[in-house]
């Protein structure tokens, strides 16, 4: 009968090998804590500011006396909150449902076709990410208030993505490069034309890249605030929740318990969607560019 050996001792390098390694583990996961506390912590502040009572709010208690899930409540009360969501709900949502419809074509075209002018025309379209929406604002202004007589509503703001996005339409091509040419062309000699291959075939393989254009898009038009005080600043029906809860901040400057409530009621959505979201973003901005 044979007897295994015991298994011999660690040598002094291999122990300074895994001390360093712990070492090392041990930062990496250090500096992994610190950073999500500096995002983290903010937020858990206005979240436990929004549920103290109006006098604590001043004091450098940090955790509520009294939880006041009554300011919640008030605040859904506030006059023409509601309307404030509504017209989020639309602005942010339907944009993105045409943002995406109409870039699509437009970036399958660009990454798939070969045409005269495709690169000029790629390059026009990156030329209109560079150019700063304040510049043109006061003729779209003329335009969608003196000549069509919108002013006052969202629909200068919601219209225009029904003609495609320039940043949607980048990053959409981007991403449908990195799909093989094989399979397009497997397609159409099984009979497909453009339009079929393009609903069939590329729309299942771009989930990752549509879905990010569609979280981009989203919360660009929900946290959209310079639009909303351009357009629809005079009919405060049309307001969204950016440019209402400024109107609601400046009504209850000194309730900082509502106000932070008003601004969780804000954030909250955005931070839902991103939370069921995260994987297919992560992956279509990740795959994004691998292809040029």
């Amino acid at each position: 009968m044979t007897y295994a050996l015991d298994a011999p001792a660690a040598t002094p390098a291999a122990r300074v090998a895994r001390r360093k390694a712990l070492l090392h583990w041990i930062g990496v996961h250090a500096l992994g804590v610190a950073a999500a506390l500096f995002f983290v912590l903010p937020f858990v502040f206005i979240v436990l500011t929004s549920l103290m009572d109006n006098q604590q709010t001043l004091t450098r208690d940090l955790v509520p006396d009294h939880w006041q899930w009554s300011n919640y409540k008030k605040v859904f009360d506030t006059p023409g909150f509601l309307t404030w969501w509504r017209n989020t709900l639309l602005y942010a949502g339907l944009g993105t449902v045409l943002t995406v419809v109409s870039s699509v074509p437009v970036a399958y075209a660009l990454a798939k076709f070969r045409f005269r002018g495709r690169n000029l025309s790629m390059m026009l379209v990156i030329s209109m990410m560079m150019l700063p929406p304040q510049v043109i604002i006061i003729p779209m202004y003329l335009f969608w208030a003196k000549q069509l007589d919108l002013s006052g509503t969202l629909w200068p703001l919601i219209i225009p993505m029904a003609f495609g996005d320039a940043f949607s339409i980048f990053l959409l091509r981007q991403f449908l490069m990195t799909i093989p040419n094989e399979y397009l062309d497997a397609a159409k000699v099984d009979g497909c034309g453009e339009l079929r291959t393009l609903l069939r075939v590329v729309l299942p393989m771009a989930k990752p890249g549509i879905a990010a254009v569609a979280l981009f898009q989203f919360f660009y038009a929900w946290n959209d605030y310079f639009g909303p005080q351009i357009y629809a600043s005079e009919n405060p029906g049309a307001w969204t929740l950016s440019y209402g809860l400024e109107s609601f901040k400046g009504a209850h400057h000194t309730d900082w318990n509502l106000t932070m409530a008003a601004t969780v009621l804000v954030m909250a959505p955005v931070i839902l969607v991103f939370f069921f979201a995260q994987k297919a973003f992560v992956e279509g901005v990740t795959l994004t560019g691998v292809k040029g």
